[in-house]
C-alpha cells in the first residue's frame, strides 16, 4: 500500500512496509499545514512556489538530475493547462442559434408607410435575385425599398388595430376576388390527396399541388387585373408562386409568407389595392391565406423552412402575430397571458388571429407550452398588446428581413426595385 503526497509538499511515496529503510535513505521535511483553503490566484500571493531548479524521484522523493517540468502558467498553479487541441464541436448548449435580442431591443419601431403608385409607362420585367451576401442586405436594408416595403407591413397592421375578423369592412371586388383564388387553391387540395410513403415530411403529392398552381397562376392573375396592367403578370407571378411554399424542398417558412406580402405590396404600388381595401386584406384575404397554408401543411406535413426550433416564433408563420397583436390592442379584457386560457382560445380563435396561432400551435405540438414555444410564453409576460406588436414589428425586421438564409431568395424587378 503506498501514500501519494502532493508535490508542493515534497512529492515522495512511502512504502508502509518499508518505512524504515526509506527514512535512512531520505530526510522528509515536516508537513505544511494550511489553514485555509487554496485559490487558484490567491495562493500566489501567500506562497513561494517551488524552485524549477531540481526535481524528486517518484520513488524515494530524492533530488534527480532530470530536468523538472515546465511550469504551469500563473493562472492555473496545481492545474493542468488547458489543452492546446481544438475540441471537434462545442457543447451543446440550450442558448437560441443566433441571439439577438439586443439588437431588437435597440432597434427603433418601423413606422407605415404610404405606398408610392406607378405610373405609365409601364416597364414590367421577370424578377431576380439580387442579394447574395450581407454586403448586398445591408444595402437592400438603406435602401427605400425595403423601408417602404416594412411601412407597408406595418400600415397593414395598424389598419387591423382594435378589430375583430369579423367586423365589417371594405371590401373591393379586387379583394373578393383574390379570396375566392385562394378558396381554389384550397379546393384543389381536396382534388390532390396525399399518397401513402414512409417519410414523416414532404408528401409528394404537394408537388403535383403547386404544379397545377404554376400552370395555372396566369389565368388566375387576369380574373383581377385591368386590361392595362395584364402585363405585370410577368413580374407578380413569381411572387405569388413562391408564396406557398418550395416544391422541390417540400417546405414552408417566413421567407414564402413574406412573398405573399410582397405580392400584396406589388399590387398596391399598381393600385390594384388600395389604402381603403387594407383592413380587409388583413381581416379577409390574409385570414384566408392562412387557413389555405395550415391546411397545406397539415395535409401534406410541409417541412418547417429554416426553422430554429423552439427557440423560433414558429415554425412556419410571423405575420400573423404581428397582424393578431394589433387586433387585441387596448382590449379591455385581454391581456397577453390570457393564452393560457383554454377558454378564451376557444371561444376568441376564430376572431383574433393571435390567439388562433396558439390555438394551433397547441393542437399539432404536445407537452407544456413553455417548452415547445418558450418565446410566445415569455411574450404571454409582457404587460401590454402595444408593447407585444411594436416588439414584433422590430422582431421581423431583424429575424426575417435581416436575414441572408431567407432573404437570398427575394425577388427584385420594377415594382420592387433593387437601388
Amino acid at each position: 500500500m503506498q501514500l501519494l503526497l502532493p508535490l508542493e509538499h515534497s512529492a515522495t511515496v512511502i512504502s508502509l512496509n518499508n518505512q524504515n529503510h526509506l527514512s535512512q535513505a531520505c530526510s522528509f521535511p515536516p508537513k505544511m499545514e494550511s489553514s485555509r483553503p487554496p485559490t487558484l490566484l490567491g495562493d500566489q500571493a501567500h506562497k513561494t512556489p517551488p524552485s524549477p531548479s531540481t526535481s524528486t524521484c517518484c520513488n524515494c522523493g530524492g533530488p534527480t538530475t532530470v530536468p523538472p517540468p515546465p511550469q504551469s502558467p500563473i493562472g492555473w498553479p496545481g492545474l493542468s493547462p488547458p489543452p492546446n487541441y481544438r475540441p471537434i464541436r462545442a457543447p451543446a448548449i440550450n442558448l437560441p442559434p443566433n441571439n439577438n435580442s439586443q439588437a431588437i431591443i435597440l432597434a427603433p419601431v418601423p413606422q407605415s408607410q404610404k405606398v408610392p403608385t406607378i405610373s405609365p409607362p409601364f416597364l414590367f420585367q421577370a424578377p431576380s435575385k439580387k442579394i447574395h451576401s450581407l454586403d448586398d442586405l445591408r444595402r437592400f436594408h438603406e435602401s427605400g425599398t425595403c423601408k417602404n416595403f416594412l411601412g407597408f407591413v406595418v400600415a397593414l397592421s395598424e389598419s387591423i388595430r382594435s378589430r375583430k375578423i369579423s367586423d365589417p369592412c371594405h371590401e373591393s371586388p379586387t379583394t373578393t376576388k383574390i379570396v375566392s383564388i385562394l378558396e381554389i387553391l384550397i379546393h384543389w387540395i381536396d382534388e390532390i390527396p396525399p399518397v401513402q410513403q414512409s417519410s414523416r415530411y414532404g408528401n409528394i403529392s404537394y408537388r403535383t399541388w403547386h404544379e397545377r398552381l404554376t400552370e395555372n397562376s396566369q389565368s388566375l392573375m387576369l380574373q383581377f387585373l385591368p386590361d392595362d396592367l395584364k402585363p405585370s403578370t410577368v413580374e407578380i407571378i413569381p411572387y405569388f408562386a413562391d408564396s406557398f411554399g418550395n416544391s422541390s424542398r417540400i417546405d414552408y417558412g417566413t421567407g414564402h409568407e413574406t412573398n405573399f406580402a410582397a405580392w400584396l405590396y406589388c399590387l398596391a404600388r399598381m393600385g390594384v389595392l388600395k389604402e381603403e381595401d387594407y383592413q380587409a386584406v388583413v381581416a379577409r384575404v390574409f385570414v384566408k391565406y392562412l387557413e389555405l397554408m395550415r391546411k397545406l401543411q397539415l395535409v401534406y406535413c410541409l417541412e418547417p423552412a429554416g426553422s430554429h426550433g423552439v427557440w423560433g416564433l414558429d415554425d412556419y408563420h410571423f405575420l400573423p402575430f404581428i397582424f393578431g397583436s394589433s387586433q387585441l390592442i387596448d382590449h379591455k379584457y385581454m391581456k397577453p397571458k390570457s393564452i393560457h386560457n383554454q377558454d378564451i382560445l376557444e371561444n376568441f380563435s376564430n376572431e383574433y388571429m393571435y390567439l388562433s396561432c396558439i390555438a394551433f400551435i397547441k393542437k399539432v405540438k404536445k407537452g407544456l407550452f413553455a417548452e415547445h414555444s418558450p418565446l410566445l410564453d415569455d411574450i404571454s409576460g409582457v404587460p401590454t398588446w402595444n408593447k407585444v406588436n411594436s416588439g414584433l414589428l422590430k422582431m421581423y425586421k431583424v429575424e426575417v428581413l435581416e436575414k441572408v438564409p431567407i432573404m437570398q431568395h427575394f425577388l427584385f424587378g420594377w415594382l420592387i426595385k433593387w437601388e
